[in-house]
């Protein structure tokens, strides 16, 4: 499988525009101009304006911090919780294990976005909060993922002669089970990225998510979708741009997936 030189490119490519947009592009994204509502793309407003004047370009790049944000901080919370448990849960095993076990199955008895739906009605939303939340129902399948490679790796002869030798466990785990352990980590994260992206523009389009005057893509779709039939635009920018960031997580965990297989198989 070829390295995904076009979706590294368009994520590079959103996440700098995002973040440092703003110094090529300085429009106001909260500026309000009343004679120039709703209007269609064009080369004074690239992306066109919302219902309020704003310019559309402006609030996608503002929305698009926010956006990644949560993406990348839920997703590196989720993936380093799922990494500690899954390892500790294949490296002690036993009643460790068991514990470990239930307490997936109890997170996974909940489908994950109504549980997000349930924890978030009861907590007033900020991005902070999306974070935390989005972490404490991301981390299963990472967790189930780890335990199980980690159950083989500690299964192997020479993590039992370290054990024997009454190496720490910390080193044995730092040394041994990390660099095996990588790939999965990291594939995993690219996914994780892409699902607290699309959960958190979920619920900020249901109108539970981020609050104004907070921006992310979520809440310009969420007021695209009042205007749809007559400036398609609004909602179809942010749109596009949880697309192109989703696909392209996608197609590089593909890849990284891709390379791991046939590492395992040169091993076989």
């Amino acid at each position: 499988m070829k390295f995904p030189k076009i979706s590294v490119a368009l994520i590079l490519l959103i996440v700098v525009g995002s973040f440092f947009g703003t110094l090529l592009y300085s429009v106001d994204p909260y500026e309000l101009n009343p004679e120039a509502i709703l209007l269609p793309p064009s080369l004074e407003h690239l992306f066109g304006t919302d219902r309020l004047g704003r310019d559309l370009f402006a609030r996608v790049l503002e929305g698009g911090k926010i956006s990644l944000t949560i993406g990348m901080l839920s997703a590196t919370i989720a993936s380093l919780t799922g990494l500690i448990v899954g390892v500790s849960a294949g490296f002690f095993k036993d009643k460790t294990d068991k514990a470990i076990v239930v307490m997936i199955d109890l997170f996974l008895t909940f489908p994950t976005f109504f549980l997000l739906l349930a924890l978030i009605s009861y907590i007033n939303a900020s991005m902070w909060v999306i974070i935390i939340v989005i972490s404490i129902t991301g981390w299963m399948g990472m967790a189930r993922m780890i335990r199980s490679e980690s159950f083989a790796i500690s299964n192997a002869p020479y993590i039992k002669i370290l054990k024997i030798a009454k190496v720490s466990n910390f080193k044995i785990i730092l040394k041994y089970f990390t660099p095996i352990l990588a790939p999965i980590f990291f594939i995993s994260f690219t996914f994780g990225i892409s699902g607290a992206i699309l959960a958190e523009s979920g619920l900020s389009f249901l109108g539970i998510g981020i609050n104004p005057p907070q921006i992310s893509w979520g809440t310009i779709l969420s007021e695209g979708k009042e205007v749809i039939d007559i400036a398609w635009w609004v909602s179809f920018f942010p749109g596009l741009f949880i697309f192109c960031i989703t696909y392209s997580l996608i197609n590089i965990s593909d890849f990284l997936q891709a390379k791991t297989d046939q590492k395992e198989k040169q091993i076989d």
